[in-house]
């Protein structure tokens, strides 16, 4: 079994003769670097327009067309090598690059989607699945990051990192927080952020654990290069644990908006009664609550159902009632000859 182990380790350790290779990937480097930056601007800006317009339509396909054109993983990925490898000054340019990338995308659309001036921030699936990000946005971009290493750093594994940017949200969630911020939704744009910031510190580090395992950090590195990375590291740990922290946070947040928004259906349901309205809406903000009803006829008091939710909340709470009256017409009337 050891023997086993030892042969397999020596088959697939690092291949010092693709470097070149990984650097013309990564790296915006050399005689081509105008155009491969010009390539790389064009590629983020298009991206963008088609991930705000995607998310704005609440359009699933589109989005994932944005993941598919986006190019901001290469720069991530480029930091991360170049931090296991010792390249402080190429970590500093891919980082440079990243947060230059993350000011545009959120600038252009903010530009884009504040003409739009209806947006439903709480239907919207596209929005509500990036505004409140959970522990398990950390596992899977966990994943994507080791994914996209193991591409990297192997010559017989085709370029996967289109289909790694598929499966972690990096652009679109940047979207998020611009068109949020057009439209003065700030706890929404904070947590979009928050899951593109808790992509970028999974990939960080799960790539450089996969780098790191590949031995890539076998390559030779002064005393000042090895402090240099380990500084990173420090930064890159305690980010990612005050970050778990909040997704932490943010999991419970959402378990306890489960439970309320399921108590309110059931207050709803029974403050309607047998009336001939029917719940089309129900969303809960603590503490503010708001019902659309659609139907005919007489309600009861909407006092009645903000003392029974604030009864089951725990503390007061405030309602919003949007009631749509239906009204039926036929042809012939009936009774008519």
């Amino acid at each position: 079994m050891a023997n086993l182990t030892q042969e397999w380790f020596e088959q697939n350790k690092f291949d010092k003769s693709i470097l070149p290779s990984i650097y013309d990937k990564l790296y915006f480097e050399g005689e081509k670097r105008l155009r491969k930056l010009t390539n790389y601007t064009v590629m983020l800006l298009l991206a963008t327009v088609i991930s705000t317009y995607g998310v704005t339509s609440n359009s699933t396909a589109t989005v994932i067309g944005a993941m598919l054109v986006a190019p901001l993983m290469t720069p991530i990925m480029g930091a991360t090598f170049a931090l296991v490898t010792g390249k402080e000054t190429r970590a500093i340019k891919s980082v440079i690059l990243v947060i230059i990338s993350v000011a545009a995308v959120i600038a252009l659309s903010a530009v884009l989607s504040f003409p739009i001036s209806i947006i439903d921030f709480e239907e919207n699936s596209e929005i509500a699945s990036r505004v409140a990000p959970g522990l398990s946005a950390m596992g899977v971009a966990l994943a994507a990051g080791a994914a996209g290493a193991f591409a990297t750093s192997r010559k017989s594994v085709g370029d996967s990192l289109p289909g790694v940017a598929i499966s972690i949200s990096l652009v679109p969630p940047l979207s998020v927080v611009g068109i949020a911020l057009a439209h003065g939704e700030y706890q929404d744009a904070f947590g979009s952020f928050l899951l593109f910031f808790t992509n970028f510190l999974a990939i960080i580090l799960a790539g450089s654990v996969v780098f790191w395992l590949s031995g890539a950090n076998a390559l030779k590195l002064t005393e000042s290069q090895v402090s240099a990375r380990k500084r990173a590291y420090v930064v890159a740990i305690i980010s990612s644990i005050v970050v778990l922290l909040m997704l932490a946070t943010t999991s419970i947040e959402a378990v306890r908006n489960s439970r309320q928004n399921n108590m309110a259906q059931t207050a709803v349901t029974e403050w309607l009664g047998d009336s001939d309205y029917e719940a089309t809406s129900i969303s809960v903000r603590y503490p503010d609550v708001t019902v659309t009803v659609a139907g005919t006829g007489e309600l009861a008091p909407v006092e009645e159902l903000a003392q029974e939710l604030s009864r089951g909340m725990g503390s007061d709470v405030s309602v919003l009632l949007r009631k749509l009256i239906r009204e039926k017409e036929s042809y012939p009337e009936a009774g008519a000859p």
